[in-house]
């Protein structure tokens, strides 16, 4: 078998059709989309409100085992299964989230895929795209201005500058900029107080477009925001500032979601992109309910491990946009779940069945998970050459005594030819009436009994600790009338546990929360533990050091 070539050479090569023409296929007329070039376009607010008296298809969700360094393929498993579901007949549409430039130019290097199963255009897709993330940073950023514009000409708000919450984000991996002091020099330039930047993908306007329903939603929604405290204690919102409607004209264009397609000439959705490790991991609903609309099957994708994406897709996503999956996909590999096992990365080619059921218990326990949440099964394992007939058997045996099915899928390779298998049994699955979908907790729990509720019932842990401010800050936001909201757990996405170290499936280990934050716009409460940042840092060698432009003007070391 030739070599498959480097995803960006595949992607390079691929013959794509007008942008116009995948729209065409979905019935959505050129007047309803704003084009951004040939092979990109924005689809229209007006033709989404059109869609509302339409039946909705089936949802599917891939999600994967805890991310190791052997990787795991959970977007490339997406756009395959998508490709495959419209290879077998059905009108499928893919929708997964943008890439962040962070992560692009950190350790990923991209993320549309790979091999014969992406979606392109892939450099535009990892890059500035059609300017989301852009306008999300200059959204936030814009209120973050305001506020030290307010406190400077006389603070009439009263705002308790110790007390001010909102930070500055920006979309790059930058851990110089955790911590900062901003005002310094002189009284032209303000009050000096102590803030820090995030990164634009764990902001909470990026949350709140994720989950607006519309574009009033979504004004609404930044007006939520809680900037900050009075010395009174009672907070202060983006409303107060007058910085929401402002907000909203940035963030107008970025509302639409972006539609482009795959290698195969199948569309799909692409927009929206919170990490799922520091927030809640999913593409827009907007997009998710406009392609409820437009095809039979959706096949999305939640970050990282269930134990993140899957959870917080299921208690967040779901939960607020009233959405019902009717199935589940988890990825794994064979070197990946040997790696759980115990196998180092330089070791993962020589067959190693031992290990790799050892490993498979991070692959049991998921699959225990997601079906806590009422919704059916399948495991894809994504295809590596070194796989042995042994493993692939061995995680089949598996797999069968967890009263699941795996199957063995070579999209990667083949395109939608190699996962017609999977294709299959999902229609299967989703066809068949299993799911009966309910979150882990209900909207009425206390706010820490939530967030030990999914410790406890997904992570597996023994005991979750907070100190005294921590505790009491929730019991305040009950007090204040939001404990209804569901909680988002930042938490690392290498292990069920706080510890990225810790691989496989532990059990009846800690999980610290050393920090609250409110995102009253968004609608959740963010739980911070263990060592997570919600600004990450570059590696020794990120990617960016192998991005380039080539002699042709071409993007190489994208991947």
């Amino acid at each position: 078998m030739a070599p498959v070539p480097s995803d960006i050479e595949i992607a390079r090569a691929a013959k794509k059709k007008p942008i116009a023409d995948i729209g065409a296929a979905l019935g959505i007329s050129p007047e309803a989309l704003v084009p951004y070039g040939h092979d990109k376009a924005k689809i229209g607010a007006d033709f989404i409100g059109s869609l509302q008296g339409r039946p909705d298809g089936k949802l599917i969700l891939v999600t994967a085992i805890n991310p190791t360094p052997a990787g795991e393929g959970k977007t490339t498993t997406t756009v395959g299964l998508g490709d495959g579901l419209n290879r077998i007949g059905k009108k499928a549409v893919i929708c997964v989230r943008e890439p962040s430039l962070g992560p692009c130019f950190g350790v990923k290097g991209g993320a549309a895929g790979g091999g014969y199963a992406q979606v392109v255009p892939m450099e535009d897709i990892n890059l500035h795209f059609t300017g989301d993330f852009h306008a999300i940073t200059s959204a936030h950023n814009l209120l973050s201005a305001m506020i030290d514009n307010h406190v400077y000409w006389g603070n009439a708000l009263d705002i308790d500058t110790r007390r001010i919450t909102w930070r500055r984000v920006m979309d790059m991996n930058d851990r110089a900029l955790r911590q900062t002091v901003t005002s310094l020099g002189g009284v032209s330039n303000g009050f000096a107080r102590e803030s820090g930047f995030d990164i634009t993908v764990a902001s909470e306007v990026m949350a709140i477009l994720c989950l607006a329903q519309d574009l009033a939603d979504l004004e609404k929604r930044l007006g939520d925001i809680v900037i900050g405290y009075r010395f009174d204690r009672s907070p202060v919102y983006a409303r107060d500032i007058k910085a929401d409607k402002a907000m909203a004209v940035l963030l107008k264009d970025a509302m639409q979601p972006n539609l482009v397609q795959t290698l195969e000439n199948n569309p799909a959705l692409v927009h929206g992109g919170p990490f799922a490790n520091i927030a809640h991991g999913c593409n827009s609903v907007i997009a998710t309910k406009t392609a409820l609309k437009l095809g039979d099957y959706v096949v999305t994708e939640a970050g990282f491990g269930a134990d993140l994406g899957a959870e917080k897709f299921f208690d967040i996503k779901c939960r607020k946009a009233g959405l019902k999956p009717d199935a589940a996909v988890i990825v794994a590999t064979i070197r990946a779940l040997k790696m759980n096992g115990g196998v180092k990365k330089d070791d993962l080619g020589t067959e190693n069945v031992e290990a790799l059921t050892r490993g498979c218990a991070n692959l049991g326990r998921h699959i225990a998970n997601v079906r806590k949440f009422g919704v059916p099964v399948v495991v894809a394992i994504n295809h590596f050459i070194s796989d042995t007939d042994a493993e692939v058997a061995a995680i089949k045996d598996y797999v069968s005594h967890h009263g699941a099915e795996a199957i063995l899928c070579r999209h990667w390779a083949e395109g939608s030819a190699g996962i017609e298998e999977l294709s299959y049994k999902v229609v299967e699955l989703a066809e068949s009436g299993a799911a009966a979908f309910k979150p882990i907790y209900p909207d009425d729990m206390p706010l820490m009994e939530k967030i030990e509720a999914v410790a406890t019932k997904i992570y597996h842990a023994g005991e979750v600790t907070a100190e005294k401010p921590v505790r009491d800050q929730l019991k305040a936001w009950e007090t204040a009338g939001y404990g209804h909201l569901p909680v988002c757990i930042a938490k690392t996405q290498y292990s069920f546990s706080t510890d990225p170290n810790l691989r496989g499936a532990p059990e009846g280990h800690v999980v610290h929360v050393r920090e609250v934050r409110l995102s009253a716009g968004a609608g959740f409460i963010v739980a911070i533990t263990g060592e997570i940042m919600t600004m990450p840092g570059l590696p020794s060698a990120p990617s960016a050091e192998r991005i380039h432009l080539n002699a042709d003007g071409l993007i190489e070391g994208l991947f």
